[in-house]
């Protein structure tokens, strides 16, 4: 394997904080990895953006596809710009490109599974299967997550793409009773429960960071 695609069941999962804790454990592993946004919106082309973060937090460098000024779904905040989208062949194409210079290529998507990265209406998704990528799917643990996680997951299997398993995005440091059915819910699912990243941790340095990511992600198999 050496592509991995990272999603979320919403914005705000906690996508990219996981995207860092699955590279800073490949690296930990000895493991060369970097990374690949399609889309990063709502930052300027001279502002720090998720792989920035990702950077900061382990050291793993990668590269956006496209930036787009508006905090919004990628085809609507390209459209308010007159900005082109690249196609889904050309996010493959550098993808392909990446995996020579790396064991893994972690791609993180933006938004949700099904949000459109290209005006043919292409989606993470689509993307997962041009590439025969599994993908890790992050969730939430609050309330609505069982119904968001089952939603993403039927559209992942309906599509014939294969999931390596789900990542809590923020695990509270007191979780509540729901927050913990959850989480019990998620570990006796047919798909492994991977882990969970502990609520802050992108506020940590990249020493403690790197240090305690491999333990947030005990079954994490690749």
């Amino acid at each position: 394997m050496s592509v991995l695609m990272i999603t979320g069941t919403d914005t705000d999962a906690g996508k990219t904080i996981a995207t860092a804790a699955i590279a800073a454990s490949l690296r930990a592993r000895g493991r060369r990895v970097t990374m690949y946004k399609p889309t990063q919106t709502g930052v300027r082309a001279d502002e720090p953006g998720d792989v920035t973060e990702i950077e900061r937090l382990t050291g793993v460098t990668g590269e956006d596809g496209v930036r787009l000024l508006a905090a919004m779904a990628p085809r609507p905040a390209a459209s308010l710009e007159s900005a082109a989208l690249p196609l889904l062949d050309e996010h493959v194409t550098r993808i392909r490109e990446l995996e020579g210079s790396a064991d893994v290529v972690l791609v993180e998507g933006a938004g949700g599974l099904l949000v459109e990265l290209t005006e043919a209406g292409d989606t993470i998704a689509d993307l997962a299967r041009a590439l025969d990528a599994p993908v890790v799917v992050v969730v939430r643990s609050a309330l609505g997550t069982l119904n968001h996680t089952a939603l993403t997951l039927e559209a992942l299997h309906r599509r014939d793409v294969r999931v390596l398993g789900l990542l809590i995005g923020s695990w509270p440091a007191e979780p509540s009773f729901v927050e913990v059915s959850n989480r019990e819910v998620f570990d006796a699912g047919s798909v492994p429960l991977l882990g969970a990243i502990p609520a802050g941790a992108g506020q940590r340095s990249r020493q403690d960071f790197v240090a305690h990511a491999p333990s947030w992600l005990p079954a994490l198999v690749m």
